[in-house]
């Protein structure tokens, strides 16, 4: 039997209140709630087998300094790890660290109090761990940003790609001289929180993506780890699938946003031995998010569409945004009080209405640019078009009439 580890990433305990609510109960908005259930779900499989070793790859916050509620909904849940005895490594992303990128703010509290058994990487180093199993080898690659590796001068003047170039260039001695020092004989991970350039997107391409740099898959791909832990991107996925060795970004804990609404969520199991690896993606039950999406632009009756479409989806108790594309002239036909209701089923939900320019109509091939045509034809041609207006074309074409005559007998 190999060292069990649970490998969990990018909780961001604090995050999408405005997709929640306040609970009465707790005066805890229930967003919090969500994230800090979700990551109970973790730490009690974790309990539950239980694990040799527990790795956060990063970011446990939204920014580096959270409120002490915030903070307190994280730590109530990780410190159930040190009354077990589970050794636990948390790293630095680029959220737990101030705008400068220097330490790891939001989690060197952890440090400073000493807790028995937790271990936070803020910096490029190897950290030897003794576990019920055995012992394991964990180095530790916490968010880079240029001025962590480089002066402004050295910078200045460079693109994007040559500054991403020479940090790589910075990086890799230093890479280099710690793998060196590792013992080959014992299980070794490297746990990262970094941009791979083989990764898929979430919702990170919107937070903070930009800020830091992109290090090639293949560097990550080395014969002395084992498993590679990594942490920032929010999609669950494995960038080697040969796994010799795995390496893995979990995904984060629960939904950010929409953008990650078809994304699964949960965390991976691994059974370690020193050049084997087996792992496995354990799902969690992360708060359903729900878009619909109606375009009325051909509707006869918008509310009544909007309210069959509403009707044909499950939504209870998800994270709801009610799309609709409407022309101008449709809006006083819908009624918010009324699709707020049929949508009271859903934990939260919000709607948009989305206009429909008439600019953004086909044109009419009779009234090409090249077409000479009297005034009231072409708008009577124009009329023809528009199946929304034909109960009021007469007065159309008899107003367009007065105006056309007071317009001759002023010239």
């Amino acid at each position: 039997m190999g060292i069990k580890v649970l490998h969990l990433s990018d909780v961001h305990m604090g995050s999408g209140f405005s997709h929640g609510k306040v609970n009465p109960a707790t005066g805890l908005n229930t967003r919090l709630e969500d994230f800090r259930n979700t990551l109970g779900l973790c730490i009690d499989r974790a309990l539950a087998e239980p694990v040799d070793l527990v790795l956060f790859g990063g970011d446990a916050f939204p920014d580096a300094t959270p409120p002490p509620y915030v903070q307190e909904a994280f730590a109530s849940q990780f410190s159930r790890l040190v009354e077990a005895g589970i050794p636990t490594v948390l790293l630095v992303g680029n959220h737990d660290q101030y705008s400068q990128g220097l330490g790891g703010a939001s989690l060197s509290i952890y440090r400073t109090l000493g807790v028995p058994g937790f271990i936070v990487g803020d910096r490029l180093m190897t950290h030897k761990i003794t576990t019920a199993h055995g012992v394991v080898q964990v180095m530790t690659l916490p968010w880079l940003t240029r001025s962590t590796l480089m002066t402004r001068e050295e910078t200045e003047g460079l693109s994007l790609t040559e500054i991403n170039q020479l940090l790589l260039e910075k990086l890799s001695p230093v890479m280099e001289l710690t793998i060196r020092q590792l013992d080959p004989d014992l299980p070794t991970i490297l746990l990262a929180h970094l941009m791979a350039d083989r990764a898929s997107l979430g919702a990170e391409r919107f937070l903070a993506v930009g800020k830091g740099f992109t290090i090639p898959a293949g560097f990550l791909t080395r014969d002395c780890f084992d498993y590679v832990a990594l942490g920032h991107v929010h999609k669950h996925q494995n960038l080697n699938p040969s796994n010799d060795p795995p390496v893995i970004y979990p995904g984060s804990i629960e939904r950010v946003d929409f953008s990650e609404e078809k994304e699964a969520k949960g965390y991976v199991l691994i059974d370690l031995e020193r050049g084997k690896a087996e792992w496995e993606f354990c799902p969690l039950p992360a708060r359903v998010f729900k878009t619909i999406e109606v375009n009325l632009a051909k509707s006869e009756d918008p509310q009544g569409d909007l309210l069959k479409a509403i009707a044909k989806v499950n939504f209870q108790e998800a994270v709801v945004r009610l799309i609709y594309k409407i022309h101008p002239d449709q809006l006083e036909s819908i009624s918010t009080n009324t699709l707020n209701e049929h949508l009271a089923p859903a934990h939260s939900c919000s709607i948009q209405a989305e206009l429909i320019s008439q600019l953004s109509l086909p044109r009419v091939p009779e009234l090409g640019v090249d077409t000479s045509i009297d005034p009231l034809v072409a708008l009577e041609t124009y009329l023809s078009h528009q199946s929304r207006l034909q109960a009021i074309v007469p007065q159309i074409l008899e107003a367009a009439q007065k105006l056309l005559a007071h317009s001759h007998r002023e010239d």
